[in-house]
């Protein structure tokens, strides 16, 4: 499925775009701003990045810079004239928006490590969702600047919130920046570079410079998951690009994302997706 881009009209003496959809939602797509979504009637399949899941009324999401995604309405939501009976609303943003070091400010070092988590898409949930919703709702009917003032509000949710799950594998948005650890940012864009084929820890360790304990130690304390299962992400993230893009067979999409055989393919895929490599390329 081919990913196009999709802008939405920002106001010149506006900083941010706020959007309140009653159209057809867009097809897959993706755009350079941050967005904040909000569904306020509408009901489907949710695709962001190689995340598939189902969506109901109030479902909230945030959103990457250049991170492809669709919220899929059911036929119910469509009348026989064409027209559409779901809504939503949407904020966009780009990380300029606001000055170019807005965001690195030292009071916003919590917002802006919410900012790169979100380049795999983050699902919020309990107060958070909330109290956004309820911001967001309020905004339909707010003048430009207290629109500014109330997303400011949402902003200080996000740098404080840990209400939110990620979607999205590491991998499936290019290129990918590690920040902070020099060792493990180049050990990153080395397995960026390499996962389509075997990766020996030696060569980690190599050019980490760390030891065995130290490195498996560091990489799950900044990844939050293990030196392998980071790598199946890598490798699973890259599979569902090429399935999305439907131009090779499951067979072909296996050995070019890394793996040895077909079966291991099926089998890892199914545990980490929740379904086959067939099953998710029917959702596309």
């Amino acid at each position: 499925m081919k990913v196009r881009e999709v802008r939405l009209f920002k106001n010149p003496n506006q900083s941010f775009v706020f959007y309140h959809e009653k159209e057809s939602f867009s097809k897959w797509h993706y755009h350079p701003e941050y967005e904040l979504a909000l569904i306020k009637k509408g009901e489907g399949i949710r695709l962001i990045g190689d995340h598939i899941e189902r969506f109901d009324e109030e479902d909230l999401a945030f959103l990457g810079s250049y991170l492809p995604h669709e919220w899929r309405c059911l036929d119910k939501f469509y009348l026989p004239d064409g027209s559409f009976t779901g809504e939503g609303l949407v904020v966009q943003f780009l990380h300029d928006s606001f000055g170019k070091h807005f965001f690195e400010l030292p009071e916003n070092r919590h917002l802006s490590e919410f900012l790169k988590k979100s380049s795999q898409g983050c699902s919020l949930y309990g107060k958070t969702q909330e109290e956004i919703i309820l911001r967001m709702k309020e905004m339909i009917h707010m003048d430009e600047i207290n629109r500014l003032y109330n997303l400011f509000s949402i902003f200080q949710i996000l740098g404080s919130t840990k209400e939110y799950k990620l979607l999205s594998s590491p991998a499936f948005l290019e290129p990918y920046q590690a920040n902070g650890n020099e060792p493990l940012k180049n050990v990153i864009q080395y397995i960026h570079q390499n996962f389509q084929k075997e990766i020996k820890v030696d060569e980690l360790l190599e050019i980490s410079n760390m030891s065995n304990t130290t490195f498996f130690t560091s990489f799950k304390k900044m990844y939050r998951m293990t030196f392998k299962k980071y790598l199946l992400s890598i490798r699973i993230g890259y599979a569902c690009r090429l399935l999305a893009d439907q131009s090779l067979n499951i067979s072909q999409i296996a050995y070019e994302s890394g793996f040895e055989n077909l079966s291991n393919f099926n089998r890892q895929f199914k545990a980490l997706k929740g379904c086959t490599p067939g099953e998710y390329k029917k959702h596309f």
